[in-house]
């Protein structure tokens, strides 16, 4: 009977987690944040418990896991309504590497060492940081690489850099393009675009522009 038992827990939870899962949007591994690693972690050890545990109300475990489920879809709403939410919650990227220099400040503050930069690079098939124009640590914990082209160096580097965001200018992105919000909004109105807070998302990249508007207005 208490075979019985266990196997019963076993394949409930087991469907209960893949439909939590499932609703708490598809997300690749190695993308996961930390809030999304400690949802998972906990849910793994109630479904332990809870099985090994069989005499205890299986309520007692899936009652936790809605209210995991609650919060964790509260939370990616509150990341798509709101970017200081967004950084609160999973951090910024970071520039380790630019223009081909090592930014030992950013590497002590994200507690990232040498070590950790060589191992990330080597799995990029990179085996000289002499080849490497950008090295940004992405807030998975993944290093993106851009290797130095036989092209001349552009003035602004050769990745995207993201300039307004929901109608909101990026001071960041302003600062790696070393400009201002007045030569952005100038540019913009050369371009035809007037109004930065109908723009979700602007970007620049080798002096291009890009421009998306809200509810898929785009104007080139």
């Amino acid at each position: 009977m208490d075979f019985a038992v266990i196997i019963m827990r076993t394949i409930i939870l087991y469907g209960l987690i893949l439909v939590i899962f499932r609703l708490m949007g598809k997300r690749e591994i190695g993308e996961l944040s930390v809030l999304d690693l400690v949802v998972f972690i906990m849910m793994g050890e109630m479904a332990v418990i809870a099985i090994e545990q069989h005499d205890d109300p299986i309520m007692h475990t899936i009652v936790p896991m809605i209210v995991l489920l609650l919060i964790q879809i509260g939370m990616a709403y509150g990341s798509l309504k709101s970017q200081k939410f967004r950084n609160l919650i999973d951090g910024k990227p970071s520039i380790i590497i630019q223009h081909g220099k090592i930014d030992e400040r950013e590497m002590r503050k994200h507690r990232y060492n040498f070590d950790d930069l060589l191992m990330q690079l080597r799995l990029k098939d990179i085996r000289n940081i002499e080849d490497v124009e950008f090295a940004i640590l992405e807030t998975s914990g993944e290093l993106s690489v851009f290797k130095k082209g036989n092209k001349q160096k552009k003035k602004h580097g050769s990745f995207t850099i993201p300039l307004i965001v929901e109608g909101k200018v990026q001071q960041q992105g302003l600062q790696e393009t070393k400009q201002t919000e007045q030569w952005l909004k100038r540019e913009l109105r050369k371009r035809g675009h007037e109004n930065i807070e109908d723009i979700l998302f602007c970007s620049y990249q080798d002096g291009q522009f890009f421009v998306d508007y809200f509810d898929e207005k785009n104007n080139k």
